[in-house]
């Protein structure tokens, strides 16, 4: 069987990888620039992914599936729930899990929690540590750092990278292959993600609401695409509602005079523009839907359940 699977693929690897990490160590960066363009929103908040994500990456060598999880989230409703199970299954599907952290603090909390998801997995993959912004760790530094991070799970190896800009990021691209087992090529090798333009656009909005509404907003906020389509002017025309929990929500992210929903418009729409390589024209309105992360048919309707 060995020898037939060594002929099958004549030393090509592949296999998923799962990105784990806190908010703002550079998940999303680091995906975005391996596969050169913006299919993952970056943002500092959490929940900004609530669903897995796929960025695809093929070489001669290898086919490497990165897998961006949502952020294990600690709330008690239903929503709750289906993140926290996308990034489980994540973590039970992956050939390797890159443990991604920020080199520039020590580890903390949320740290320790997302080790303590990962031990608790009956079968997990090989694990490597990703220290990222290590170009901002001085030299004095940077081997008890290594050491503070090394602790937190039996890693099977460690690399050093910065995701905003390129050194390391071939490295952790090498090692990342060599990890991997021997494989067929699961995706096309011009397909990049799974995910709809539409449904990339979503998370960009929500991820410029984040960034500009106060801490008891956004994560309430749901964002559906009403439409999206190309017009014979060559613009792209979107049409979404940001849904809000509470009346007093809405107030909030219209803005006096409208000026908040104009500044999260403008910038999504620049976010959307940069991932299409289109024009855009982005028409935001914003209504209540009360209790809706509670809600079992507005879930399921939204893909945002597994039951």
């Amino acid at each position: 069987m060995t020898e037939m699977n060594e002929m099958q693929f004549d030393g090509f690897r592949s296999g998923f990888v799962a990105l784990v990490g806190k908010p703002n160590v550079g998940k999303s960066t680091l995906l975005n620039a391996y596969v050169g363009q913006m299919i993952a929103a970056v943002s500092a908040k959490p929940q900004t992914t609530r669903r897995r994500q796929l960025g695809i990456l093929t070489s001669e060598k290898a086919q490497i599936v990165f897998v961006d999880t949502p952020g294990m989230h600690a709330g008690e409703y239903k929503l709750s729930q289906f993140i926290n199970e996308e990034a489980q299954y994540a973590l039970m599907d992956a050939d390797l899990i890159l443990f991604v952290v920020d080199a520039s603090q020590m580890p903390d909390k949320e740290d320790q929690a997302l080790a303590a998801e990962i031990q608790a997995l009956k079968e997990p993959g090989k694990l490597l540590l990703v220290m990222n912004k290590m170009d901002l760790v001085p030299a004095e530094l940077a081997a008890d750092r290594r050491t503070q991070f090394q602790k937190l799970l039996p890693f099977d190896d460690l690399i050093e990278i910065s995701a905003v800009s390129a050194p390391g990021r071939d490295l952790l691209l090498e090692k990342v292959s060599s990890l991997l087992p021997e494989g067929p090529k699961y995706y096309p090798e011009d397909q990049i993600t799974e995910t709809y333009e539409r449904e990339i656009a979503e998370d960009l909005i929500r991820a410029a609401a984040l960034e500009n509404l106060r801490d008891e907003v956004p994560y309430g906020i749901f964002v559906r695409m009403d439409d999206y389509k190309a017009r014979e002017d060559n613009l792209r025309y979107i049409h979404a509602t940001i849904l809000v929990e509470r009346d007093s929500h809405k107030g909030i992210v219209i803005g006096k005079g409208g000026l908040m929903i104009k500044k999260i418009s403008t910038e999504a729409r620049q976010k959307i523009e940069d991932m299409s390589g289109e024009k855009v024209y982005l028409e935001l309105q914003v209504k209540v839907e009360k209790n809706w992360r509670n809600n079992p048919e507005f879930l399921r309707r939204y893909g945002l359940s597994h039951e």
